[in-house]
């Protein structure tokens, strides 16, 4: 793979200053994972105001640049965050939703490429998947430099909701979602294991759960329904999303080659083709190093070519 030859500083524009672009830039700051954050919103005020908001707080972490930015800032960006998006209208289709989303990504992604930005460019306004899959189309970059922020917060919801039923720290359990970020979603449990025991030995043994079988598509449900409930709740999911981007910002910045399912264009991988959906990728500097392939159980492999045609019949509509 070819490598960077000029070094590039932990600089990173994000593009929505809303509720999860503001609290992707809270978490990122009080990180001390970049060096320089830049805030850009068609709400010019919305912007300055988040700006002013973070920089009180500077005396109370790392030291970093927050500033509102223009698409010049894009030259010299190692990571560009797209979280600007229409909401829906009262009536408004799902559809039409997509089409202006679509639209407004790919403004953006004409934006970066004119400025001919080196960085990796990340989408998470939904419909996460279909929108990358429409920003790489429409920027004629490699696939390794546009990705989604695809199924990393539900697969951290997973190991979040097994961690609690079977009594384990949520940091030694390893479980993937993959596929749509969204109702088609799947659950790998072939690919699962509680410090390195497979989910499958695990559960007939631990005696957490009477029907073990039964307690596995509960827990999948709840995964799946999450972002619904937190938004009847409160009307928008931000904080683990915020979380969540952190961590894929910090496997691109600090070059963690850490692995997460980001969302990808596959290329045969998984049988797939033409669709991006959320798939276990090693994450460095440039972006996708590879993205790895697991032996899933059969009906995990249909679930998510089922998964793969929801989103490209949505590919297809835009």
């Amino acid at each position: 793979m070819h490598e960077r030859t000029a070094w590039l500083p932990r600089k990173v524009v994000i593009l929505g200053a809303g509720a999860v672009g503001s609290t992707f830039a809270y978490a990122l700051a009080i990180s001390g994972v970049a060096d320089e954050i830049v805030i850009m919103d068609k709400n010019a005020d919305l912007a300055k105001g988040q700006v002013l908001d973070l920089a009180h707080g500077q005396p109370f972490y790392p030291p970093v640049q927050i500033r509102v930015g223009t698409s010049e800032d894009f030259a010299d960006a190692q990571l560009i965050v797209v979280a600007a998006g229409a909401k829906q209208s009262p009536g408004e289709s799902r559809l039409a939703l997509l089409q202006r989303n679509a639209q407004i990504v790919r403004e953006i992604t004409a934006d970066v490429v004119q400025r001919n930005a080196p960085g990796v460019l990340l989408i998470v306004t939904n419909p996460v998947d279909v929108l990358t899959y429409v920003a790489w189309k429409h920027s004629g970059w490699p696939r390794s430099r546009v990705i989604g922020s695809g199924t990393v917060l539900d697969s951290a919801r997973f190991r979040y909701l097994l961690g609690r039923h079977c009594g384990v720290d949520t940091q030694n359990v390893h479980a993937y979602v993959l596929g749509e970020h969204g109702d088609s979603e799947v659950p790998a449990w072939s690919m699962t294991h509680i410090a390195g025991v497979p989910i499958r030995d695990h559960c007939p043994k631990c005696n957490q759960c009477g029907d073990w079988k039964a307690t596995h598509k509960k827990i999948a449900d709840e995964v799946r329904d999450s972002a619904y409930h937190i938004i009847g709740y409160k009307g928008a999911t931000n904080f683990a999303v915020g979380l969540a981007l952190v961590r894929i910002a910090s496997a691109i910045l600090r070059n963690q080659h850490s692995v997460l399912t980001v969302s990808a264009v596959l290329e045969g991988e998984y049988g797939l083709r033409d669709v991006a959906l959320g798939v276990p990728c090693v994450l460095g500097q440039q972006g996708i190093e590879r993205i790895l392939t697991a032996s899933l159980s059969p009906d995990e492999q249909t679930a998510l070519e089922k998964s793969a045609a929801t989103l490209r019949k949505a590919i297809e509509s835009v």
